[in-house]
């Protein structure tokens, strides 16, 4: 099954959590957090991290993007070994950048779990 990196379902549908408005435009002015968990088999894990890379660099130039961190599981037997953990301006700013044609393009084998998250807590 060959699946691309697209916008998490749902996240199209629907108002985006507004902060205020500006002529009519929606303006979240906080960021947001993406949990992005994949099922990647043991023997595997550098053309899934090819495959990441790839998307981290047509990502990082994106408007909105501020960072990513991609995590691999001390488990081997770990249902998600990846865990990626990126930062956006806001869940507009990730969506737009996942709508763009070349990122549409940029397809991998690999189930994936994406999420937008805002922060409710810090310690």
């Amino acid at each position: 099954m060959l699946t691309h990196w697209g916008t998490p379902p749902g996240l199209g549908s629907g108002p985006l959590r507004s902060a205020g408005k500006t002529k009519g435009k929606i303006v979240n002015s906080e960021p947001v957090v993406l949990i992005n968990a994949f099922e990647v088999p043991e023997r595997e894990d550098e053309a899934f991290i090819a495959g990441w890379e790839r998307a981290r660099a047509f990502l990082s130039t994106q408007p909105g993007y501020i960072s990513t961190c991609l995590h691999r599981s001390l488990s081997p037997s770990a249902e998600f070994r990846f865990v990626n953990v990126a930062l956006w301006q806001s869940a507009r700013a990730f969506q737009d950048a996942t709508s763009q044609p070349q990122f549409a393009d940029m397809a991998i084998p690999y189930k994936f779990h994406p999420t937008l998250y805002a922060v409710v807590r810090e310690g």
